[in-house]
């Protein structure tokens, strides 16, 4: 019977069609489908742990296609809206995401997927991150899809999915599994062949015979084939990847020797003549896979301290609903302006400002300060912070995906993405090191082949392993990973890793004064009123004119900060109204009250004649270009400030201020910096920048306002602290996540130890193979040999990047 049912597809609500039985469970129930697409992507939906795009979405989907398009179409789910709102990025007019890339196993894989999909009209950018596993893009939504991006990725041989944590971290668990399956296989029976090995090699059995020799072949053989099947399987995979792509990897000679020494001894079985090496055999994959397992450790330490940030957030938040009750929803489904709650032991699910209470915060997952801090009304904290005693009540200001912490992982993954020059010269070498190999591996057997030696095989064989460039293709990314980690968990968030390289070369650290050196709490220490103007009206028209301000000097005036008491005492706690009210030069705010016109801020902004004061003013109000009153303001020197400034290893330091010259010099004084200049506005910091640079210094710039924004961006190196505006933390290469400064010489010393560590494992990974190269040509080296300094090259590499970490 033709027509249609009744019944609607619950993926994409087209009827379905009289006569099918397509189904799939969701959300615990079986749920009917219009066909095997709509199936097959509600499958590929519920498999990747986001059913709750059918909870929360608002139209139904796209129909799903035939059986032969169903990659494409498990894929496509990827294209949703409502899917994309959690893990996608948007800046710019592009795309932005971290993606989890499973069976990479070597720096050639990543080179392979970034040179494969760099190919492809409007993918941006692609950097790989071999040790995490992850991949972070950037493409034009309007030239390609993510669904293309990941069937591309499919082609190219690897599986990738949207980062999550619990995702990342249940791969990472699956792989550990399947390494100490793999490893604890080829262990056991590397040592039932060597045992038997061995009685033969040293004839502990006495004269064997003939017959006996055969039969601790055939046992070795019977041992060896299952370590070369399925233990060794991961180099086979990766290699016939690289080389289907038309590439080669390290992993091509490990195949390479792997079946010409099998082969060679299955041949010497059968035939009853020739040399056996499966105990070499059993013993290479054991090693090789043992020096993948160090680093898969050292590896997944670095992850969990910098990468796994997002594990922190909760999963459910407490919200104020329409109907002023408080409802439990998913954290990932708050959205600007929602009211949560918080209680004393929970985690903050979202980043917010505090409407209602106060509380003792932890935050140091993020600025990696063990210190609690104290929150009250108006400040912003942030998600995956934990609320120590108190209740909060909090306006959300950024959903999960443009949160604080998502924004320090996709920092970190751009900062991966552009590799410093170290890291490209080792991936570079790598890649040639491995075509030198097979070809002096194939000169090797040509050659003593035609000096009829009958061991040509053999020579060949440890050539391929001993020079494989295993280590040499961890030697920069382990240290790097490494290190970003370690300063991950100090609360040092690096954007671009070259930085580690540059610190080096560092002469000259020019500082900002306020809110970078100094607390940014300021005080009126002295004042001046010209004549008729009390003390209490200069006030209020301070106050209402600096209320439109965000710098910190303004504290001073408005109700934040001691100010506050001094207005309600004096009542003119209500602010007068203020229009036409426009910022000047960054250093001051201008308004019409009352029909007159009001300027404070620095001196240079006002065109008037000496005063006769008996301070150092900063800050002087005007009407209608008439000074009416000066104020020396001032603020304290930040408690760490001294000490992390002496501790940075940089010959030159210099303070560039946009306050007053004095203010400028008392703090210089305090750091014993002899080169301090107040007064600058943003051109004229810019200008000094430029001028210096133009002397040859390379300069690391320390700031934190709007106002340094340009100088940071023309730095060689820029640094901000956690108290900075948004515009300086785009503006930084560096963040400090805390408003201290007592991370920053620990910057230094680990960009310092990272050189260092990358430069051992650079000269260990290429002196070996330089030493061990002459002796596998000229047949010293026998293959067990070769097995043991090849595997020991590679742990040693990730062992001595580790260090980084501790």
């Amino acid at each position: 019977m033709s027509g249609t049912s009744d019944i609607l597809c619950y993926h994409c609500a087209r009827p379905v069609p009289p006569d099918t039985h397509f189904s799939a469970t969701i959300l615990d129930e079986s749920r009917p489908m219009c066909c095997p697409g709509c199936a097959a992507v509600a499958q590929a939906i519920v498999s990747h742990g986001l059913q709750d795009y059918y909870r929360f979405r608002d139209k139904p989907a796209e129909p799903g296609a035939l059986p032969e398009d169903a990659l494409a179409e498990k894929l496509a789910v990827f294209d949703e809206k409502e899917v994309q709102d959690d893990f996608v990025t948007s800046q710019a007019g592009a795309s932005e995401l971290q993606l989890t890339i499973e069976g990479i196993t070597c720096a050639a894989c990543g080179w392979l997927i970034e040179r494969q999909l760099s190919k492809y009209t409007g993918v941006m950018k692609i950097a790989v991150n071999v040790h995490e596993k992850r991949a972070w893009v950037r493409w034009d939504p309007q030239q390609i899809r993510l669904s293309q991006i990941l069937q591309q990725l499919r082609k190219t041989g690897y599986h990738a999915y949207p980062f999550a944590p619990d995702t990342h971290e249940q791969a990472y668990k699956t792989e550990h599994k399947g390494f100490l399956k793999r490893l604890g296989l080829a262990g056991l029976m590397t040592m039932q062949v060597m045992m038997l090995m061995a009685a033969q090699y040293f004839d502990w059995l006495g004269n064997m015979s003939t017959q006996m020799q055969q039969y601790f072949h055939w046992a070795g053989l019977l041992l060896t084939t299952p370590v070369v099947i399925y233990s060794g399987s991961r180099f086979y995979v990766s290699a016939i990847k690289a080389v289907q792509m038309g590439s080669i990897n390290m992993d091509v000679p490990v195949t390479l020797a792997i079946f010409i020494t099998f082969g060679a001894g299955v041949k010497a079985t059968l035939s009853g003549h020739g040399e056996v090496y499966f105990e070499s055999i059993c013993m290479f994959i054991f090693l090789l896979l043992l020096s993948r397992f160090v680093e898969h450790k050292s590896r997944y330490q670095a992850m969990q301290i910098s990468a796994n940030m997002l594990k922190y957030m909760p999963v459910s938040a407490v919200r104020l609903t329409a109907q002023k009750t408080w409802q439990p929803v998913l954290a990932r489904k708050l959205r600007p302006d929602d009211c949560i709650l918080v209680k004393a032991g929970d985690t903050l699910p979202a980043d917010g400002t505090i409407s209602e209470g106060s509380g003792i915060i932890n935050e140091a997952m993020l600025t990696g300060e063990f210190e609690p801090v104290y929150r009250t009304t108006g400040q912003c904290v942030y998600g995956g912070t934990v609320l120590q005693s108190g209740i909060l009540q909090l306006r959300v200001t950024k959903t999960l995906k443009d949160s604080l912490v998502n924004q320090i992982l996709n920092l970190q993954a751009s900062a991966m993405a552009d590799k410093p020059r170290q890291a490209l010269q080792a991936d570079k070498l790598a890649r040639y090191f491995v075509f030198a190999v097979l070809l002096i591996a194939t000169i090797t057997f040509v050659y003593w082949w035609q000096q009829h030696n009958d061991r040509a095989l053999w020579i060949t064989v440890a050539v391929l392993v001993a020079t494989c460039p295993c280590a040499l293709g961890l030697a920069t990314p382990t240290a790097l990973t490494c290190a970003m980690a370690r300063l991950n968990r100090s609360g040092v968030l690096i954007r671009r890793t070259d930085v580690l390289e540059q610190l080096g070369s560092t002469t000259l650290l020019a500082m900002d004064k306020t809110g970078t050196l100094t607390n940014g709490c300021f005080s009126i220490t002295a004042h001046w009123y010209a004549p008729g103007f009390s003390d209490t009206i200069c006030r209020q028209l301070a106050a209402s004119l600096e209320q439109y301000s965000d710098h910190p000097v303004a504290g001073a005036f408005t109700s934040s900060y001691p100010a506050k008491d001094y207005l309600k005492t004096h009542q003119t706690d209500t602010l007068l109204p203020v229009n036409a009210v426009s910022p000047v030069h960054h250093q001051g705010i201008q308004g019409q009250i009352d029909a007159h016109h009001y300027v404070i801020g620095a001196p240079a902004l006002h065109a008037t004649g000496p005063l006769s004061l008996p301070f150092k003013a900063n800050v002087l109000l005007s009407r209608n270009n008439q000074v009416i009153a000066a104020w020396q303001v001032t603020d304290t020197l930040k408690a760490d400030s001294a000490q992390s400034i002496r501790q940075c290893p940089v010959t030159q330091k210099a303070i560039i201020s946009g306050d007053s010259p004095h203010a400028a010099t008392r703090i210089a004084d305090k750091l014993g910096i002899s080169d301090a200049t107040g007064g600058l506005t943003p051109q004229d910091k810019l200008a000094r920048i430029k001028d210096w640079q133009q002397q040859g210094h390379r300069i690391m710039m320390l700031g934190d306002g709007i106002n340094d924004a340009p100088v940071l961006a023309a730095a060689d190196i820029s640094v901000t602290v956690g108290n900075a505006t948004d515009i300086a933390r785009a503006s930084a290469d560096v963040i400090l996540l805390s408003e201290q400064l007592s991370a920053l010489p620990l910057l230094f010393t680990t960009a310092d130890k990272t050189r260092r560590i990358i430069r051992q494992n650079m000269a260990w990974a290429l002196g070996y193979n330089l030493l061990v190269l002459p002796l596998a040509v000229s047949g010293i080296l026998l293959p067990w040999m070769a097995v043991v300094g090849m595997s020991l090259s590679s742990i040693i590499v990730a062992l001595n990047s580790a260090r980084l970490i501790r």
